[in-house]
């Protein structure tokens, strides 16, 4: 089954899963690079890694979050332009 990445279901997951161990929310989080570094991040499989370089507390998403995510990271890249409401 191919589900859509949805960057509205990422940015629940990370205000659930990842904000509180971050100490900053989402925004913050998908600043830290740019949309083809985040892209690039995903294809190497590195989301959860490089995740955790920012928020060493967090525990690595699962598997089944982790294209959501990171479609809201790159959404919201840096040089993206947009703004989450997070």
């Amino acid at each position: 089954i191919n589900v859509q990445a949805d960057a509205g279901k990422g940015q629940k997951i990370i205000i659930k899963k990842l904000k509180k161990a971050c100490g900053f929310n989402g925004g913050e989080l998908a600043k830290k690079h740019t949309q083809d570094e985040w892209t690039s991040i995903q294809k190497n499989g590195a989301l959860n890694d490089e995740i955790a370089k920012f928020c060493p507390k967090a525990k690595p998403l699962k598997a089944k979050y982790v294209p959501h995510v990171y479609d809201f990271l790159n959404t919201y890249a840096s040089d993206s332009g947009n703004v989450p409401s997070c």
